[in-house]
């Protein structure tokens, strides 16, 4: 029978080079965070802050069932639930399902032995030890116990050694009052806690590149609004259907937080570009978004738009004619995307679950001109604008209309 894992290990990565201060500050957000986590998923546990990882401590019906007298769960929550959920928690590093005992070196043998029969003999492995707290805390040290815990180990499995690229790697984290033993581990995304980097604007299409944006920002901690502008007769209802499940997906990586889409609808003012404007219509339609996105930042707190744009994907995205929509909107403008190849885009997408829903073309393919404009100028761009469309666009941003989640 498996030895059961009561704990999972939680690591982060970046915030242990802030300040004491600031790192205190996210970690607080990062417990917070999980334990949002955990309950959007159902998972019984709890979360501990201790020293510099978060504990996931699993929950044990069946001994509460047994004091109350009541009869036995029919579900309990297993340390792969709980590290699943873990990691998919932005700024974790990684998750490890533990076995927790007394930092003692006999009781930690016994348990590298118990978990040595889960291996089979064909895979290689590796023993790594750390320890924190002072020398004279443990009766043994980290290369001991890795040489004894590893011939252990052997003599259990038969298995080979290989301390490069093991197939198994068990891994003890002996603290001055507890210590931990893994042999596997879910890496998280990385990047910081979600809520800790303030609110931004996200303009989703429902294509593939926005929805992969706004993860990258909420990665870095921001808490994100995401903004859908309806195209009228050049979109349609499935193009924000598309955009709303995309959004829906992500959501499931931010439970405490207010991610409804908003949706503004612009197709009047799409129409009129598409009437009037020739080869620089692509550019008023960007800007004229950016300043949707502005208007709706105003209104919510936020300090950023975000777009899914790439450099050179497409004839609006040139390094000039960002210069030209850029100039709409006085908010900084993140493109997580900027640098990145469309099939690295797309791979991300399907890892993150929202390539299926971002399939559809997006509608602003039929707004673009035979001949598009790749290096504008700002008062060509501003010229052929039908007149006060960006104040216009301020109005409709106004009228948004939030979507509710189903």
């Amino acid at each position: 029978m498996a030895l059961e894992r009561d704990t999972v290990v939680v690591s982060y990565g970046e915030m242990g080079t802030k300040s004491s201060k600031v790192r205190g500050r996210m970690e607080r957000t990062l417990v917070s965070n999980l334990d949002a986590m955990l309950g959007s998923r159902a998972v019984d546990a709890a979360v501990e802050r201790r020293w510099s990882r978060p504990l996931i401590r699993l929950r044990n019906p069946e001994e509460e069932d047994a004091v109350a007298g009541r009869s036995p769960a029919a579900h309990r929550t297993s340390s792969d639930d709980a590290a699943d959920a873990a990691a998919d928690t932005f700024g974790v590093v990684a998750a490890r399902p533990a076995v927790s005992c007394e930092p003692e070196r006999e009781a930690l043998l016994d348990i590298l032995e118990s978990l040595a029969g889960e291996q089979r003999s064909e895979e290689s492995f590796a023993v790594r030890v750390s320890r924190a707290g002072p020398k004279s805390a443990h009766e043994f040290g980290s290369r001991e116990l890795e040489r004894v815990g590893g011939a252990v180990v052997e003599e259990q499995t038969g298995a080979s050694v290989d301390l490069d690229d093991p197939d198994v790697t068990y891994r003890v984290e002996a603290r001055e009052d507890e210590a931990f033993v893994s042999t596997g581990e879910r890496v998280g995304p990385g990047g910081l806690p979600l809520g800790t980097q303030g609110t931004a604007v996200a303009l989703v299409s429902g294509g593939i590149d926005s929805p992969v944006a706004t993860w990258e920002v909420m990665k870095r901690g921001c808490v994100v609004v995401p903004v859908y502008v309806d195209l009228g007769d050049f979109g349609g209802p499935d193009h924000e259907a598309r955009a709303v499940s995309t959004m829906r997906r992500l959501a499931d990586f931010a439970p405490g937080f207010d991610v409804r889409p908003r949706v503004v609808s612009a197709g009047d003012l799409v129409a009129e570009l598409a009437a009037e404007v020739g080869a620089t219509r692509m550019l008023s339609l960007r800007r004229m978004m950016l300043r949707i996105g502005e208007t709706v930042a105003q209104e919510v707190g936020a300090h950023a738009v975000v777009t899914g744009e790439s450099l050179g994907q497409k004839s609006s995205q040139t390094g000039p004619n960002f210069g030209v929509t850029d100039a709409a909107t006085t908010v900084p403008v993140y493109r997580p995307l900027l640098t990145r190849d469309k099939p690295d885009i797309v791979a991300q997408a399907r890892k993150i679950g929202t390539y299926d829903d971002s399939t559809l073309p997006v509608g602003c393919e039929r707004v673009a001109p035979s001949r598009p404009e790749t290096n504008a100028a700002l008062a060509a761009v501003e010229a052929a604008e039908p007149e006060r469309l960006l104040s216009r666009a301020e109005t409709v941003a106004r009228e948004a209309r939030v979507v509710e989640f189903e």
